[in-house]
């Protein structure tokens, strides 16, 4: 009775074991198609180097745009996982610095990206596609309105227009639902 006990746990044993192994096989292979940059890293990798920029402001909707000009520092960071960006610049009479981190959720399968600057204290968040037919990130999410206290939506619209031009439009939805553009950004390659 020992023997058939023990063969029959040994028996178990190896078909618990075959089962945790083809999970842990799984899980291994989930993780390494999680963690590896694919092609589309290699379009975040196409915005590598220095940018001049344009930036046009807008305060209210039918208002004329402030001007303003700076730079941007991109670089892949993280094995070729994130793009970072560091803009300077000047912005309606002041100093401006911002930083921005965008990459591609392999799991998700969508963009995510957060921007900080010294024009406030808070950071975005957002989330995007990739448009082909626009050959555009279409990004969405929140940012505080400091004027009410409450989130405002947030959409930017980030094209690649050739190798070395690019167009940013920031829009903001209003009361009404609609899209007020309030910031575009054109960028040529250094």
């Amino acid at each position: 009775m020992k023997r058939i006990f023990s063969l029959l746990f040994a028996i178990i044993i190896c078909l618990c074991g075959n089962k945790l192994l083809a999970q842990n096989d799984a899980g291994e292979k989930a993780w390494v198609a999680y963690k590896t940059p694919g092609d589309i890293h290699k379009i975040l990798a196409s915005d590598e180097g220095e940018w001049n920029v344009e930036i046009s402001t807008w305060m209210a909707p039918g208002s004329d745009p402030v001007k303003s000009a700076g730079s941007c520092v991109n670089k892949m960071i993280l094995q070729g996982r994130y793009l970072e960006s560091h803009y300077t610049g000047q912005m309606m009479g002041m100093t401006f610095e911002g930083k921005g981190i965008i990459g591609y959720d392999n799991a998700k399968k969508i963009f995510v990206s957060s921007w900080v600057d010294n024009f406030g204290t808070g950071m975005m968040y957002m989330e995007g596609t990739w448009d082909n037919t626009a050959n555009a990130m279409i990004s969405k999410g929140k940012s505080l309105d400091p004027t009410t206290g409450k989130d405002m939506e947030v959409k930017e619209v980030y094209k690649i227009l050739d190798n070395k031009s690019r167009l940013m439009e920031m829009y903001i939805k209003l009361p009404d639902e609609s899209d007020f553009k309030t910031m575009e950004i054109k960028y040529a390659r250094k």
